[in-house]
């Protein structure tokens, strides 16, 4: 039985990844911040051991590698955008120097293979085209989240250059939806605004949805069907928020907005949410951060799945399916 490594066990894709490798046959350590939260997300497993650490602190945790074939790389700092203004130290601290910290780690226990979760963050291209693993983003023209995917990616690739030993996979998801949202991550949060008719107006914008469970299997694939050093692209489909909105409102049964908010107003919104950000110490529902990733990435989340599909040889569920299961899973906590 082969045993393998994963961080970011409790998130999104780190719980969906837990548990495909479990029915795959996999003896699976998984490394989880809160014990609290393992036990909510998973139930007792002989093949599932908990191991509570943090990315920050690899030492506390680099022993039990000892003995996995593979290192999945989920854990990542994201939440920026909850809290408004700027965590370029979190970022740092957890994205690029904690995968860096990982990697040394992994090369020491003799890991043989690292899947790292990058993001469609580190690709762009012109609107309307289709955007592929080669169109690079220029880091100049980045957010703090976005530059800290950019170099964390670069942090995997000069390592496997320098260790070529460990063999290095790359895969960009885009805008994960699914089960197991316990967070609640962007998408959990949205499906609970609809579901709760919280959501006044349509932001505008357009996205790559995807489904978590769909990346996970693209991650474990990877390592026997993919080539060391390639990026794998993961995006799912195009879909602006209108028409994902009216998705989900079909599915939770309720009517939802249909008016959509001008980009000028929803500046104004986000200058107001940060600063009841600031001085409340809560998650906010919209940030400038996202305004202007809204307004900057507009048609330009249509992605090639060639590689997906072609080289990996898997198909994107439907995105009826991945709603549907999102909003029932949901319902039913």
């Amino acid at each position: 039985m082969k045993t393998v490594f994963v961080t970011g066990a409790t998130g999104l894709l780190g719980n969906n990844l837990v548990r495909q490798l479990i029915d795959e046959g996999y003896h699976v350590k998984a490394l989880v911040r809160s014990r609290q939260k393992a036990n909510k997300q998973f139930v007792p497993h002989d093949k599932l051991d908990i191991i509570q650490g943090d990315i920050t602190n690899v030492g506390s945790f680099e022993s039990h590698l000892n003995g996995c074939e593979t290192v999945f790389h989920t854990a990542a700092f994201f939440r920026d955008n909850y809290k408004g203004g700027s965590h370029w130290g979190e970022l740092e601290n957890i994205n690029i120097n904690g995968t860096k910290c990982l990697l040394e780690a992994a090369l020491k226990a003799g890991v043989e293979h690292f899947v790292h979760v990058s993001s469609i963050a580190v690709l762009d291209g012109k609107a309307g085209t289709l955007i592929d693993e080669t169109c690079d983003r220029d880091i100049e023209n980045s957010d703090d989240y976005y530059r800290s995917k950019i170099i964390s990616e670069r942090t995997v690739r000069e390592f496997a250059t320098l260790h070529p030993i460990m063999k290095c996979y790359y895969i960009l998801p885009g805008w994960m939806w699914g089960p197991g949202d316990l967070g609640p991550t962007s998408a959990g949060q949205l499906a609970l605004d609809v579901m709760n008719r919280k959501l006044p107006a349509i932001v505008p914008g357009t996205f790559s949805v995807v489904d978590a469970r769909d990346v996970a299997v693209a991650m474990i694939v990877a390592t026997f069907k993919g080539k060391p050093g390639e990026r794998y692209l993961v995006a799912g489909r195009h879909i602006h928020m209108k028409d994902l909105v009216s998705m989900i409102g079909h599915y939770a049964k309720v009517k939802t907005p249909t008016k959509t908010i001008p980009m000028p107003l929803l500046y104004c919104v986000a200058v107001m949410q940060e600063l009841y950000g600031k001085f409340t110490g809560k998650p906010i529902l919209l940030s400038l951060a996202s305004v202007r990733l809204m307004a900057s990435q507009y048609d330009r989340t249509h992605f090639s799945s060639e590689r997906y599909a072609k080289i990996l040889g898997l198909q994107f569920r439907p995105i009826e399916q991945t709603l549907s299961d999102t909003l029932s899973d949901l319902n039913n906590r």
